[in-house]
């Protein structure tokens, strides 16, 4: 019996003009992977093929555990992706160079941290999207390389080198931060609102909103907030454009509900 493969290639536009700013910016954060409870998630088919390249959800951390940061060099830093293995077998190799211009006791303490761990990193674009260098399933080599500068025209520098392999390159992240000087969330998301039965939600008190959704659409709040994740992703990481279409969602749910009591 022959088998049906549904095919999921996607038409991949770029209009004229569209400016695409190249480069990462001066803070990088990173975690060991035995701090990370809960991963998010890559969307697949039922073959189990990558559908999107952004992660739905967020990284839930062990207790008191916090991304740590990294201040570089972004003129002296990148982050780039190859493809590596053969087919169809084949995935992608992350690799970032990130060069901090520091070469003291902190600096150096950090070369025997990372050297013998298994670490993630979260990398943010200039244009501001966060990608995820590290995953759940390899494991991540990162070593650091320091040079302490030669002659009085010289220059000083601790080189983290990171090669992490992945199914697509870097995966978008788009989910929380939790840093020791408090929670970031992409810059879209700080504005994200949406209004429900007269109450108008922000990310501040979205949980509320996912309740009071859940109790009008027979579906309970986990199913409810993964679903907008989704949407988040697939729009990638645009919170406007994602309220509108889970406000179209939450209608749609409404009705159905309506007619299954």
């Amino acid at each position: 019996m022959a088998t049906n493969c549904t095919s999921i290639l996607k038409s991949l536009a770029w209009c004229q003009g569209t400016p695409e700013l190249p480069g990462i910016k001066r803070r990088i954060y990173y975690i060991g992977k035995d701090q990370i409870v809960k991963w998010p998630t890559l969307a697949h088919d039922n073959r189990g093929r990558l559908t999107a390249a952004a992660y739905v959800g967020n990284f839930v951390l062990a207790a008191d555990a916090t991304w740590k940061y990294i201040d570089i060099l972004p003129d002296k830093s990148q982050l780039t992706s190859e493809a590596q293995g053969e087919y169809p077998s084949m995935t992608q190799l992350n690799k970032l160079t990130a060069v901090h211009p520091g070469v003291g006791v902190d600096a150096s303490a950090l070369a025997a941290y990372v050297n013998n761990n298994d670490c993630v990193y979260l990398v943010e674009t200039v244009p501001g999207k966060f990608r995820v260098v590290g995953s759940d399933a390899w494991l991540v080599k990162s070593t650091v390389a320091q040079d302490l500068g030669q002659g009085p025209t010289g220059t000083t520098s601790t080189t983290l080198s990171v090669e992490a392999t992945d199914e697509c390159p870097a995966p978008f992240y788009y989910g929380k931060i939790e840093t020791e000087d408090g929670t970031i969330q992409p810059e879209q998301a700080s504005t994200a609102a949406i209004e429900y039965n007269g109450t108008v939600y922000t990310t501040d008190n979205f949980e509320d909103l996912f309740t009071a959704v859940a109790a009008d659409t027979n579906k309970t709040p986990a199913e409810v907030e993964a679903v907008y994740e989704q949407i988040v992703a697939a729009n990638a990481g645009d919170y406007t454009m994602a309220a509108d279409e889970f406000t179209e969602r939450i209608a749609d749910w409404k009705q159905a509900a309506a007619a299954n009591p």
